[in-house]
């Protein structure tokens, strides 16, 4: 099991087609964007108290988008509606990546912590990358990259 309040300790699990039924807590992506979501929320509790408004309150609420976008795309009736959800939390994401840039570069998260925040939002991106490849292949299946099976 996995426990996305515990930290960043995911066992690396492989990306896979994704089954209509599948609940969205299965996705590998969206657990490790929960595990991020809670990094980062405890990482900005230091953050100084005049940013609370400002650079706090923005990579917060781009951390909780990426999950939440997972989520709601899952819900969502159509692979097309899906996939835009999709690429919605990977433009989430890239917005972390660049306040976790500029948090750094103020002094409000150590150098360390920065590496730990910035692997593991490359830990999302795999997967959610992966993700959106499965999803659109699965609209468009003549899209897929000729292999031996499928020429």
């Amino acid at each position: 099991g996995w426990d996305w309040r515990g930290g960043l300790g995911l066992s690396v699990v492989g990306c896979r087609e994704v089954h209509v039924g599948e609940p969205v807590r299965a996705l590998v992506g969206w657990q490790r964007a929960m595990n991020l979501w809670s990094e980062i929320y405890r990482c900005t509790q230091v953050f100084p108290r005049r940013e609370i408004y400002g650079l706090t309150n923005q990579i917060r609420r781009a951390a909780v988008s990426v999950p939440s976008n997972i989520a709601e795309g899952k819900g969502r009736r159509s692979k097309r509606e899906y996939v835009q959800y999709l690429y919605r939390a990977r433009g989430s994401l890239h917005e972390v990546e660049t306040r976790l840039e500029i948090a750094s570069n103020l002094g409000y998260l150590p150098v360390a912590a920065f590496a730990q925040l910035h692997e593991a939002a490359t830990g999302v991106a795999k997967p959610l990358n992966g993700l959106i490849t499965s999803v659109e292949q699965q609209i468009n299946p003549e899209s897929r990259q000729p292999t031996p099976a499928n020429q």
